[in-house]
């Protein structure tokens, strides 16, 4: 997918998919709701709701001697319905979870080149789980995957937690995962492309990574754009995304340094092993508006770089078995020169 493409997909579907998006992300504090009290003065029940106010607008002040009628917030006194975004804080990784698609919204990750060199994980002890912190009704299921056709997809990799098994271990969860192609994609370009953000401590002491499945619209004959994506599982329980966005903070180390800033689009599809990583590239705007989150908007403007003026964004290929058979060996090292100031 071309970046002018992109664009024209993420503009599109910026009134409708970021905005969707955006209403159902919320705190997973909002779970953490009691009974409202409410009091019975007047003969009109009166509830104290802890949310804040709605964002369509302030009503106006009522005539001071009118008592309203009804009580909409009364309904939490049952429980508050939602949406609840499923926060998950592992040693490796942090994630939020999306109860609708059976997918993370985002995971975030942390390495360094001191988390790479230890090789204290062993891929074979690790087992995909589904996520218990999850309520059953809303977890993605092992036997959802089974015989779908679709990659048991790392958003988090695990060759990025080998520091510890218990660490490699937490992104065996299905919280961390996503249906992605596999030949083609998961097992060859998305592999690809998180040894390129490996090969990015060579030159960075520090690089922060997010990660998540976007489902984005395609323009039908008709002319009218569309968001379809397919369901697996019996019932359908998990939605297969459409693409996945990586977006970089390449970190230089200093207190209150330069972030070199990168942001991946790649279709969840098989892709060529010759087709340029910077094919990919696209604003980090452009991800913003196509997922409804944000991702920098603390970082000043004096204070990025672009990652792919600073170093050459290329993949290294590698083979499937062959990076199977070296999961243990040193990192990849590739020729990932230094930035070019």
């Amino acid at each position: 997918m071309s970046k002018t493409t992109f664009a024209l997909i993420a503009a599109a579907s910026a009134a409708t998919g970021a905005a969707a998006t955006a209403a159902i992300y919320s705190s997973r504090n909002e779970r953490k709701v009691t009974q409202i009290p409410t009091s019975t003065s007047g003969g009109t029940p009166v509830a104290t709701s802890p949310y804040p106010p709605s964002p369509l607008g302030t009503p106006a002040a009522p005539t001071k001697d009118l008592i309203p009628p009804v009580q909409p917030s009364g309904l939490f006194q049952y429980g508050f319905p939602g949406p609840v975004n499923d926060l998950s804080p592992q040693a490796s990784l942090f994630s939020s979870y999306n109860r609708t698609t059976r997918n993370p919204n985002w995971v975030a990750e942390h390495i360094t080149p001191a988390s790479l060199a230890l090789r204290n994980g062993d891929r074979k002890h690790s087992y995909f789980v589904e996520d218990a912190s999850i309520p059953e009704k809303f977890r993605a299921k092992l036997k959802d995957y089974f015989r779908s056709g679709y990659d048991r997809g790392h958003q988090v990799p695990a060759a990025d937690a080998n520091w510890s098994q218990d660490a490699m271990d937490a992104t065996f969860a299905l919280s961390n995962m996503c249906p992605q192609v596999g030949d083609g994609f998961n097992r060859d370009y998305w592999a690809h492309l998180e040894d390129f953000c490996r090969r990015l401590t060579n030159t960075y002491p520090s690089v922060r990574i997010v990660t998540g499945p976007l489902y984005l619209p395609r323009k039908d004959p008709d002319g009218k754009w569309k968001v379809s994506y397919e369901v697996i599982g019996n019932p359908p329980n998990v939605a297969v995304p459409t693409h996945f966005y990586k977006v970089i903070f390449a970190e230089d180390g200093k207190t209150g340094g330069n972030v070199a800033l990168g942001a991946f689009v790649l279709p969840n599809a098989e892709i060529s092993n010759h087709k340029p990583l910077g094919d990919f590239e696209v604003p980090i705007e452009a991800v913003e508006r196509a997922s409804g989150l944000e991702f920098a908007e603390n970082l000043p403007i004096q204070r990025r770089k672009r990652l792919c003026t600073e170093i050459n964004c290329s993949i290294f290929v590698r083979e499937y078995a062959d990076r199977q058979k070296n999961l243990q060996g040193p990192p990849v090292r590739g020729a990932l020169p230094g930035p070019t100031r």
